[in-house]
């Protein structure tokens, strides 16, 4: 049983988050009610990124993980609604179809 998070694993989390981070594009029209959701999940997904990276730093893995994988809940959920072009990449989202 491996119930241990090493700084191995958090930093593939985070490198795993980052690339997807950097690959979706936004698709929603600026001026439409889904681009503001678009913005307000990527704004989440962003900073519970950055959040993780500070928990990393400071050597705390544990909550690093956790907000790493909040971020990548965030990003997730964002790609399955359509808020993003994400290629059809099922490596870095959970895709509906």
């Amino acid at each position: 049983m491996n119930d241990t998070i090493t700084e191995e694993k958090i930093d593939r989390y985070l490198s795993i988050t980052k690339e997807a981070l950097d690959k979706l594009k936004v698709v929603t029209p600026d001026r439409s009610f889904a681009r503001d959701l678009s913005d307000s999940f990527l704004e989440m997904a962003q900073c519970y990124y950055n959040d993780a990276l500070t928990f990393r730093a400071n050597g705390d893995f544990v909550t690093a993980f956790a907000a790493v994988n909040y971020a990548h809940g965030w990003l997730d959920c964002g790609a399955r609604i359509g808020l993003w072009d994400v290629d059809c990449d099922e490596r870095l989202f959970t895709l509906y179809r």
